[in-house]
């Protein structure tokens, strides 16, 4: 059996505004944020439909790398996660306004309790 895959995150202190508004500034980014808003975490594979694997390995990439997600091992899954406390703690009220933003924008979106 290999041993479970290690992925780099940045510290708290080393995550810097304009990384993750770049990290934001995609469609495709803001999706899979708005999804894993809605889970404690979600399998990589669940944040985005239809996307060929190498796009979405960029893509999830480059929200671990900008300090928006944590990644992990999970067996042969990669399971992600919002690092909620470490962005409020460095940027308050960023995180929330953009999901406010996102629902706004797309108002039939459900939420996780199915309301």
């Amino acid at each position: 059996m290999s041993p479970p895959r290690a992925y780099t995150h940045p510290e708290m202190d080393e995550i810097v505004l304009a990384r993750v508004l770049y990290a934001l500034s995609d469609p495709i980014r803001l999706e899979m944020v708005r999804r894993l808003s809605l889970a404690q975490e979600a399998d990589s594979l669940d944040l985005a439909d239809n996307l060929a694997r190498s796009t979405l390995t960029y893509h999830t990439r480059i929200l671990r790398e900008n300090g928006v997600t944590f990644t992990r091992s999970h067996g042969r899954s990669c399971l992600i996660s919002l690092r909620t406390d470490d962005l409020e703690d460095r940027f308050p009220g960023l995180l929330q306004s953009l999901l406010t933003s996102l629902e706004a924008e797309e108002p039939g979106i459900a939420k996780a309790d199915g309301s």
